[in-house]
């Protein structure tokens, strides 16, 4: 059958639109929510394959590159975080189609920054370099690892979905530790325009092979980064109250009361946490004695700790999304309040106010905390609690392990997903955290209001789960580690400025080999 010139025209945007879904599922598959690395790799081959042929093709342009990226982007992006749209319209009572529109709106914006570069790769590939599948295939990774950089980090940045997260369970997950999420991505990046630009020959897959022998040698005799700190036991606290009634009066708040106050109280295990604002209320409004009735509790019982996810300030001084905890009577009371806040949930960027406004959801407007808070220590670990998607940016938790002196011990992050509803946000928060814990070496305790309430080890396994969206206790141990893997070394002392250093390199590396006679 011919090709005709209309079915012409529409292939540059059902190719990448069809490779960016593809890229979406395998971060979390609809159905299971297993991360799926071979479907990234595969879909970012597809798109790096059309973006070679315009390095080719003298008909090509800059413009139908970025054409191409965008469009596979903002495919891959809306379909990681359509979720959005539950927020917004099911809780918040936004227009169907406003909100569909603002999570496509987000999409495409963000889709930008990998537009850029794939308009790059193909003006700095086009000519002698794409006859260099090393150099190409290095250019492609730096670029699209400073497009996800880029996301990540700007305008307060959003990483939700990044590539490296569809490797959890893949052979690239060895790398964690090593290199982190972005390094991962990085690296899948490199296989994809490799694969693309070998047209499959056996002597050209020669550095794949290497690349899967090497991350196997690691699996199976790499080093041990850290070191036992002893077991302990908690109980994550699940109430599964709806988003809808979470915050009326009648029903979510008072059931938020009496269940949480009822399960803290029976709690038998060393330490228990519950969820991100599972007491809904400011202490200031709390019915008369509840506050210092728990406090007292635990205050006398000398053998028991609670982590509780609560709202804490006024309108003088600011509001804070907070952890506290309850603690036996000598010891310092401690406090974690929220570092990285959600735009649109937790502050209202400048020139949005209208759009939240359309929304009859309770938005706060709350203060940050510093970067750098201490953990708390407890019957011989250093407990690092992190609120909600604040696991999202793992450079932000490997502050934390600056000193190995004070470096904590395990991670505790207190979320709440029912924002989100039934859908993929819960495996993808859940994958989210599982890389943290490969990447910093360090359990990671999550405690949420519908789910994935979850204990996972220091490499990456979920050991205990509660069921979703069911009321309920989790009881386990989880053991706690000591040392720091080469990510958290050179992420915590420098962030993520060594990649952005070496991606920048490439690609004026790869500029100077273009300007050469």
């Amino acid at each position: 059958m011919s090709l005709t010139p209309e079915r012409a025209r529409g292939l540059p945007v059902v190719w990448p639109a069809l490779a960016g879904a593809a890229q979406a599922a395998s971060i979390a598959m609809p159905g299971s929510g297993q991360a799926q690395g071979w479907l990234q790799v595969l879909s970012l081959t597809v798109l790096a394959a059309g973006l070679a042929r315009h390095t080719t093709s003298p008909r090509s342009t800059h413009r139908q590159a970025a054409w191409s990226g965008g469009v596979f982007a903002t495919t891959w992006l809306a379909g990681s975080f359509w979720w959005l749209y539950v927020s917004m319209h099911d809780v918040g009572g936004l227009p169907a189609p406003l909100a569909a529109f603002a999570v496509l709106a987000l999409a495409a914006a963000l889709a930008l920054y990998y537009a850029a570069a794939c308009a790059a790769w193909v003006g700095l590939a086009r000519g002698s370099l794409v006859h260099s599948p090393s150099i190409s295939s290095a250019l492609f990774a730096a670029l699209w690892t400073l497009a996800e950089l880029m996301r990540g980090r700007w305008l307060t940045g959003f990483p939700w979905g990044a590539g490296g997260y569809a490797h959890v369970d893949g052979m690239l997950s060895v790398w964690a530790p090593w290199v982190g999420v972005y390094g991962m991505g990085a690296l899948a990046a490199w296989l994809a325009m490799r694969l693309a630009l070998s047209g499959w020959r056996l002597r050209a897959l020669k550095p794949l092979v290497g690349l899967g022998v090497v991350s196997w040698g690691l699996q199976l005799w790499g080093p041990s980064f850290t070191t036992s700190a002893g077991v302990g036991q908690v109980a994550l606290l699940q109430a599964n109250i709806s988003q809808n009634a979470k915050f009326d009066a009648a029903s979510g708040i008072r059931e938020a009361l009496q269940w949480y106050d009822a399960q803290l109280r029976a709690n038998l295990q060393p330490l228990v946490v519950a969820p991100e604002t599972a007491i809904p209320l400011l202490p200031q409004h709390l019915p008369e004695g509840y506050e210092a009735g728990l406090r007292q509790h635990f205050a006398q019982s000398g053998r028991s700790m609670a982590l509780v996810g609560l709202p804490l300030g006024s309108l003088a001084e600011g509001y804070t999304n907070s952890v506290v905890a309850l603690q036996p009577a000598g010891l310092l009371g401690y406090r974690y309040d929220k570092s990285h806040l959600v735009p649109f949930g937790e502050f209202v960027p400048p020139g949005f106010v209208w759009f939240v406004r359309m929304m009859n959801i309770p938005l706060g407007d709350f203060r940050s905390g510093g970067w750098d808070q201490p953990s708390v220590a407890w019957q011989g670990q250093r407990l690092a609690p992190n609120v909600c998607y604040e696991d999202l940016f793992g450079e932000e938790l490997a502050i934390r392990f600056k000193d190995p002196a004070t470096a904590p011990t395990a991670l505790v992050n207190v979320s709440n997903i029912a924002w989100f509803g039934d859908t993929l946000a819960v495996d993808q928060h859940l994958n989210i955290s599982r890389l943290r814990a490969m990447e910093l070496g360090r359990p990671m305790l999550r405690a949420t209001n519908t789910g994935a309430t979850a204990i996972i080890d220091h490499q990456g396994r979920v050991t205990h789960q509660l069921p979703r969206f069911t009321q309920g206790s989790l009881t386990g141990t989880f053991e706690g580690r000591h040392g720091l893997t080469p990510f958290a070394r050179w992420a915590g002392s420098w962030g993520l400025a060594p990649l952005w250093a070496l991606c920048c390199a490439v690609v004026v590396g790869a500029f100077w080999r273009r300007q050469r006679p």
